[in-house]
């Protein structure tokens, strides 16, 4: 029974930390992986995207595009970062994740090695993206003073 009581201590513990701190380090994390992958777009020939933003925007110069995307995803990910306007950097991810998807309707063949369950590289870097939308609707969920609380 000791035991038992020491481990439920323990986990509440540990929940409580989890409650305190996910969204921060949720927040963190993903403004990290905006800035990074928008700053590798930057420079051209670094960003393993590059190629499969050139094909799906076959219709803007993305000579053009480019740059702007990268710009684009550069706030985003310093918006999180900074954990400020974070109702106009949410918007700004959730204007950008539609455009992300595009390659599974214009480049099925690039996204899918046998549909719909075999997924190539690109295609796990798209879906991927679900994982990033769902933790924007955590982090919108506190722009009002919403938060996770151990229960």
């Amino acid at each position: 029974m000791m035991l038992e009581k020491k481990f439920e201590k323990i986990d509440v513990a540990i929940t409580g930390w989890m409650a305190n701190n996910a969204l921060l380090i949720m927040r963190i994390g993903l403004g990290v992986i905006f800035l990074w992958f928008g700053a590798l777009k930057f420079f051209p020939g670094l960003s393993p995207a590059e190629e499969l933003v050139r094909n799906t925007v076959y219709f803007v110069d993305p000579d053009m595009f480019i740059p702007i995307l990268a710009t684009w995803e550069v706030l985003i990910g310093l918006g999180l970062i900074a954990g400020k306007f974070m109702r106009v950097t949410l918007l700004l991810l959730f204007l950008q994740m539609p455009g992300t998807a595009l390659p599974i309707v214009l480049l099925p063949d690039v996204v899918w090695t046998q549909f719909p369950f075999g997924l190539t590289l690109e295609g796990q870097y798209i879906v991927k993206n679900l994982v990033l939308i769902g933790s924007a609707l955590a982090l919108g969920a506190t722009v009002r003073g919403g938060k996770l609380v151990a229960g």
